[in-house]
This record gives structure tokens, C-alpha cells and sequence, in this order.
């Protein structure tokens, strides 16, 4: 009887950790990028559908007004008019609440949305959710998503201080490559 319930215990958690792996797949270049819904620091409610035609450069970060987030919210924010000469919107998503990023986005002058994914789903579908059970984060993760709304880019390994020049450059390339 011990071996029974030893058994079970074991295949439950190993269907626990493959829904977990299978949750934090990362989208990969040329699929379609995960639909979502989330409100941004307004409360107003934002959809990966309402991007059609754009570039869309969508970047998960851990938490608002911290070093690291600042550093790279602040940098797309001053090269918001070169993103948007190029056809590009940008939005940021972290687990903190609407309130969290009003405050965020007002206090350094963000002209973007930050959407609020509390729960983490999105975070999750694209990967970039570390779910510690009692904390979650997202993971600093960008996606650079093409006008069709497919992944053009992939980006895991961020360094905030120039991580909008490198997505700037790869956007020029890609546009210059007809993607």
C-alpha cells in the first residue's frame, strides 16, 4: 500500500513540473506571439490583436521603480520617437498592479503603457514568469513582434543600459530585410 501512495505522489508531481515546463515555454521566431489582455497604468485594457500592422516591442521586467527597470523604461522612453519613426509601439508588462505603474510611469515620464499581468498568465505563455509559489516576477524578457503579429526577435540576456539601442538596430535590420 506504502508503494501505491508513494507512486502517486510521484506521478502527480511530475504532471505538476511538465504543466509548469510546459507553461514556461518560450515563443519561438516565426510563431504567432501569445494573445493577451491586460489593463495598463490607466485601466485601460490592451490586446495584442489592437497592434496589428505595428511593430511591437513588448519587454517583461521584474519590478516598477527599481534600478534595473528604471534604466531600461527610461531608455525606451527616450528612444520612444526613433521606435516610432520605424513603425513601433512599445509596452512593458510586469506582475505589479495598475497603480504600481501609474506611479512608475508618472514619476519618470513613461509615455507608454505598462500593463498589469498580477496574475502572471502572460508572463507565463511567454515564458518570462519565475513563479516561486509565495512570489512571483516576471523575468526580463523582451519580444520584438513582427506586424503580423509573429515573433521576430527574442531577447533573454538584458543589459538595461543598451538594451533599446540593440532592439533599434535589430528593428532596422529586420525592416531592411522586408520581415
Amino acid at each position: 500500500m506504502k508503494w501505491l501512495i508513494l507512486f502517486g505522489f510521484f506521478a502527480a508531481l511530475s504532471l505538476l513540473v511538465m504543466q509548469m515546463a510546459r507553461a514556461g515555454e518560450l515563443p519561438k521566431v516565426g510563431e504567432a506571439a501569445p494573445g493577451f489582455e491586460l489593463p495598463d497604468q490607466h485601466g485601460v485594457v490592451h490586446g495584442l490583436q489592437q497592434y496589428a500592422g505595428k511593430w511591437l516591442v513588448l519587454y517583461f521586467y521584474p519590478k516598477d521603480d527599481t534600478p534595473g527597470c528604471t534604466q531600461e523604461a527610461c531608455a525606451f522612453r527616450d528612444d520612444l520617437h526613433k521606435l516610432a519613426a520605424m513603425g513601433a509601439v512599445v509596452i512593458g508588462i510586469s506582475v505589479d498592479d495598475s497603480q504600481s505603474h501609474a506611479e512608475f510611469a508618472e514619476k519618470y515620464h513613461l509615455p507608454f503603457p505598462l500593463l498589469a499581468d498580477k496574475s502572471g498568465a502572460v508572463a507565463a505563455r511567454y515564458g518570462a514568469l519565475l513563479d516561486l509559489l509565495v512570489f512571483k516576477v516576471a523575468k526580463r524578457y523582451t519580444f520584438l513582434i513582427d506586424p503580423q503579429g509573429r515573433i521576430a526577435k527574442v531577447y533573454l540576456k538584458v543589459e538595461t543600459s543598451r538594451h533599446s539601442t540593440e532592439v533599434i538596430e535589430d528593428l532596422k535590420a529586420l525592416i531592411a530585410k522586408g520581415k
